[in-house]
């Protein structure tokens, strides 16, 4: 009973406290956006996006997207929960599902939300990864709804990461951020099997390029 209550607690605190956090936290930072132009050819009220990017980058993209209504694919564990709660913080709706749990569910959910013309939002590496290795997530949403898929990326000047998987990284106070978004991407209907790898890989390719520029802009190979 106590263990429950002090878990309920939590999940009703934190996330409150950490969205706040963050506003507060990144208001300090300065955010340079490069490549707009492919972010500009899919704005369109009638075409929904499926917003794209590595596990790592989350935390800042909750906040810098928190402008555009979405609904995002968050992991079904009871981590999840709390990053779920978090984004609803910051205006996004949820489906709960993962590689191996209620995924299939979940991604029958964001079809559905898709297709009533409403953004969706996928980690393109899962929630267990391996890091930086696109899985089929996306390129099924986009194949089924015909939406293409925009990939998202970023690098800071200053940052630490947490011990995690994904080496989740958050940008430092007063540090510099560029912001990037990739070409977007245009999948064929009715994909199925070793096309479905194809695009996948096209995606992840899309996303490994734009990291790597972005954080060679400070002299690094990876963050």
């Amino acid at each position: 009973m106590i263990k429950r209550f002090v878990k309920t607690l939590s999940l009703a605190v934190v996330p409150w406290c950490f969205a706040w956090l963050m506003r507060i936290w990144f208001a300090t930072c300065r955010v340079v956006v490069h490549n707009e132009e492919y972010l500009a050819r899919t704005e369109s009220p009638e075409k929904p996006v499926i917003a794209s990017f590595w596990h790592y980058t989350l935390v800042f993209v909750f906040f810098f997207v928190r402008k555009y209504s979405a609904t995002a694919m968050v992991s079904a564990s009871g981590d999840g929960e709390y990053i779920a709660r978090l984004a609803g913080h910051f205006g996004f709706n949820t489906v709960r599902g993962s590689s191996n749990r209620r995924g299939v569910e979940a991604l029958k959910k964001l079809m559905r939300v898709v297709r009533n013309g409403e953004n969706a939002a996928i980690v393109a590496d899962g929630s267990q990864g391996p890091p930086r290795v696109a899985q089929p997530g996306a390129v099924l949403l986009a194949s089924r709804t015909g939406v293409p898929i925009l990939p998202m990326v970023w690098s800071a000047s200053r940052y630490f990461t947490i011990t995690s998987w994904d080496r989740t990284a958050v940008p430092m106070p007063f540090s510099r951020i560029d912001f990037y978004y990739g070409e977007p991407i245009y999948v064929p209907g009715k994909l199925k099997g070793a096309e479905i790898e194809q695009y996948s890989v096209q995606l992840q390719k899309s996303l490994n390029e734009i990291y790597a520029t972005a954080w060679a802009r400070y002299d690094k190979l990876e963050h």
